[in-house]
């Protein structure tokens, strides 16, 4: 893994291919958009940002939430933590410096499992998602047993936010059967393009607590068979 600037921008790259680009980091923002949303307004509220990228999804979590908030950041890698310390802060405002922030270099898996009524939000944005590319064993978070866990961490009434290079029928579906309220939303990676698109889900125990439903993405919902899911937004 690599870190590599050009003027402004900045590049993280695994085996010489981009994982993330300071200019494509609208879907970053529009995670804790979605994630967050039912938090706006409420006091003392707790979120758990699952992989610190860029440092976007903090950066916009941080805007949501009120002054007595506490935002946990699980960050594996400490190269990350450090390059977002030294370099990327710059980007967004230094949100790691935020007294709200907690940094904990650690696997969020692990994290998650430990947890227990917890969070009123969980922000993943671990590797590319459900079909997780530089690390295989994140089926370990995206399966069954991993969602059970993030349910637990859950408090009341919370929500958990999943970000996804693409859409995955698959995971929608273990989403449901643990019971979840699930809505999909296609947001892009560029603010106002749709060159380029990403996927976000957002679930929750409690139907009120999930963002307004968008335009719905009739082939999504064909290929769920569900009832309970509200699909993507174009």
């Amino acid at each position: 893994m690599a870190l590599y600037r050009h003027d402004s921008d900045f590049a993280i790259t695994v085996n010489r291919q981009d994982l993330m680009h300071s200019r494509r980091h609208e879907s970053e923002l529009e995670l804790a958009r979605l994630g967050c949303a039912h938090l706006v307004g409420r006091k003392e509220s707790r979120v758990l940002v699952g992989g610190l990228g860029m440092g976007y999804t903090l950066r916009q979590a941080l805007d949501m939430v009120d002054t007595d908030a506490k935002v946990v950041v699980g960050e594996l890698l400490s190269a990350v933590v450090e390059w977002n310390r030294d370099f990327l802060g710059e980007l967004n405002g230094q949100p790691l410096k935020d007294k709200r922030v907690e940094v904990k270099t650690c696997d969020v898996v692990e994290l998650i499992s430990h947890s227990k009524n917890e969070y009123d939000a969980i922000l993943l944005d671990i590797d590319n998602g459900p079909s997780a590319v530089t690390d295989s064993g994140n089926d370990r978070l995206y399966g069954r047993k991993g969602i059970l866990a993030c349910q637990r961490a859950l408090r009341k009434g919370g929500t958990l936010a999943v970000w996804s290079s693409e859409s995955c029928p698959v995971f929608e579906k273990v989403l449901l059967r643990c019971n979840f309220h699930v809505r999909g939303f296609r947001v892009s990676a560029h603010k106002g393009s749709k060159s380029r698109t990403c996927f976000i889900w957002v679930a929750s125990e409690s139907r009120s607590a999930l963002p307004p439903a968008g335009k719905v993405d009739t082939a999504q919902r064909q290929a769920m068979g569900a009832r309970k899911v509200e699909p993507a937004r174009q």
